[in-house]
């Protein structure tokens, strides 16, 4: 799974309370064990479970969750409307997908959508876990299998946003956007580059700010179109 260790930075005075999560699955078996499981985390307090994502959003009313982690292929509504559903009524609230689809079109309908991470069933339960918390955080995670399959399908299918980059950055943030086209996490960065953690972060908020990305997704984009990767 591609992703940072996110350290989550209270921003509000209730920020230390559980992150809350809906988890969405229609099938029961894999769902309320799913619920079960998460909810063993200290951190995390599932509020809802939802077979469908008409349910998530009524869930929503009541619940207000801070991330919900969503299957795509659901009766009554899929995963994907109800993702971008979510982001234009809940941008809030951070929508992780978890599911056995890994195809180019399910991935890049879902990111399109506003999801801010891509696991496929494969993954184990810590690795969820990182994601619902970098999800909260405002990062982007993708399993690993998806962030190949992005970089193989942004190079043979070229983005329509192919504005160039910003004249102003600087030679060190073409560096970490190469590297963030890559897939490497701010970690690894930071190795590549021999510079910490912090500066790697300090390099990608100035990066994000100058070029008007919206996520690391489609930093991966750019890079690629940019001829950097």
């Amino acid at each position: 799974m591609t992703t940072t260790e996110p350290t989550r930075t209270p921003q509000h005075a209730d920020d230390l309370r559980p992150l809350r999560v809906i988890v969405a699955d229609d099938q029961a078996a894999v769902r309320e064990p799913l619920a079960a499981v998460l909810d063993m985390a200290e951190d995390i307090d599932v509020v809802a479970v939802a077979a469908d994502g008409a349910q998530v959003l009524a869930a929503m009313a009541t619940a207000a969750a801070d991330v919900v982690l969503m299957d795509l292929r659901m009766p009554v509504m899929d995963g994907t409307e109800a993702t971008r559903r979510l982001s234009e009524e809940h941008p809030d609230t951070a929508v992780v997908v978890l599911t056995t689809f890994a195809d180019d079109d399910s991935i890049l309908a879902a990111l399109s959508a506003g999801a801010r991470g891509y696991l496929t069933k494969n993954a184990g339960r810590q690795d969820i876990i990182r994601a619902i918390r970098a999800a909260a955080a405002g990062q982007s995670v993708l399993d690993g299998e998806v962030q190949n399959r992005l970089l193989a399908t942004a190079r043979t299918r070229p983005p329509a946003d192919t504005q160039p980059l910003p004249q102003d950055l600087t030679r060190r943030e073409r560096e970490v956007l190469a590297l963030i086209g890559q897939g490497l996490p701010n970690r690894a960065i930071a190795e590549k580059l021999f510079i910490s953690e912090a500066t790697v972060k300090t390099h990608i908020n100035n990066l994000f700010a100058k070029a008007g990305f919206q996520d690391r997704t489609e930093a991966v984009r750019r890079a690629i179109a940019a001829g950097l990767v």
